[in-house]
Parts: C-alpha cells; sequence; structure tokens
C-alpha cells in the first residue's frame, strides 16, 4: 500500500513539471515627448485607457516619457503590478490612469529623443517583473535624436519580446522623400529583429483591438 501511495506521489510530481511558465503579461509604453510631438500626446493616452481595459490581475504595466536620456528611472511616468483581488486592481487601474491624465496635461516637449535608452528601460523592468508575455509599446515617430556624449550604438536583448511601433507619424522631410520615413521603419525593424525580437507597426488607432 506505502509503495502505491510513493508511486502515486512521483506520478503527481512528475505531472507538474519543474517551475510553471508564468501566463501573465507584462506591458511598457514608451511615449516621445520630443518637439512637435508632445502634440500627438492625448492619442497616447487613448492607448494607454485601451491597454488598461485589457490587463487583469498580476499583469504589470508601466508607461514611460522618451527625453534626452531615457534609460532611468525617473522617466516612469506610472508603472503598477496588479493584485489577485478584483477589487484592489479596479483601484490600482484608477490610480494609474489618473497619474497619466496628470502627465498629459504637464509635459514638456523635449529637446532629444533617446529611443534606444527607453528599450533598454523597458526591457530591464518586464524582465524583473517575469511575465510570460512581454510587450513594449513605443509611441514615437522614431527619429532618434541623441545629445552629444551619449551612446547608443549597442543591440538590445530582445529574444521573447514582442516590441510594437504606434502612430508613426509622418515628418515634413519624409513627404519630400519617403524613403526617410520607410527607412526608419525598416532600421527598426531589423534592431529588433536581430536580437530575436518580434516587430511590427499600428498605425491605425481605431483598430486596436488586435494590440495585445
Amino acid at each position: 500500500m506505502k509503495k502505491l501511495i510513493l508511486v502515486a506521489l512521483v506520478a503527481m510530481l512528475v505531472a507538474c513539471g519543474g517551475d510553471a511558465v508564468p501566463r501573465n503579461t507584462g506591458v511598457f509604453m514608451l511615449i516621445d515627448t520630443s518637439g512637435t510631438y508632445t502634440e500627438e500626446i492625448n492619442k497616447a493616452e487613448q492607448i494607454i485607457r485601451y491597454t488598461l481595459s485589457k490587463l487583469d490581475a498580476t499583469d504589470s504595466f508601466a508607461v514611460a516619457r522618451i527625453d534626452t536620456g531615457s534609460f532611468s528611472e525617473k522617466d516612469i511616468v506610472a508603472k503598477a503590478s496588479f493584485d489577485d483581488r478584483p477589487s484592489a486592481v479596479n483601484r490600482q487601474k484608477r490610480l494609474f490612469a489618473e497619474k497619466i491624465s496628470e502627465f498629459v496635461k504637464t509635459a514638456s516637449p523635449a529637446p532629444y529623443t533617446d529611443i534606444t535608452g527607453g528599450l533598454l528601460q523597458a526591457v530591464e523592468f518586464l524582465n524583473e517583473k517575469g511575465t510570460g508575455k512581454k510587450t513594449i509599446l513605443i509611441f514615437s515617430d522614431l527619429k532618434e535624436d541623441l545629445e552629444e556624449g551619449y551612446i547608443r550604438d549597442i543591440d538590445v536583448e530582445l529574444e521573447g519580446f514582442e516590441v510594437i511601433a504606434l502612430n508613426v507619424t509622418k515628418l515634413r522631410s519624409d513627404n519630400m522623400d519617403p524613403r526617410e520615413y520607410l527607412g526608419r521603419l525598416e532600421a527598426w525593424q531589423g534592431r529588433v529583429e536581430k536580437t530575436g525580437g518580434h516587430w511590427r507597426v499600428i498605425n491605425d488607432l481605431d483598430g486596436l483591438d488586435g494590440l495585445l
């Protein structure tokens, strides 16, 4: 009898097998605040509210600005790891939305655009949370402009990450030479896929259903 019980216990342990793969979701959104792109920031709030509506208990979400030097905790505008209690999650989401609304009202243009630094910050945050699904949203025209002295010629390890570019607006120079716009998209796609990441672009913000 004892032998049968032992066999049953071993079978249960084998069935459970090692560490379970996390099924929760982590999202990190980067918002470009450079130059005239701050005029688009109300659209970013729309995306954030949509994302909040899709996230659930044990998921994680953070929003950070892209500015002169974005590889910094100080650029995170709001962050939350949601509780497993529905009432607590609703409260967390409400506070998150309030922080974002305040940020949208007071955001001022940044002189430079450190997108790579923001990506590094996003990867660090999501890896620390250890979520099963990792998504980075980049709300930007994807024109990186670095202040002198900032080094960003490095590979960002994106294996297991999905990177989604949102609202990639066309610059005035893009209208004169569309190759500039297409070149930016191609360059960022190459950087993301080079280290194993998955790349998407969503410019139609009325079609966010497939975002997450």
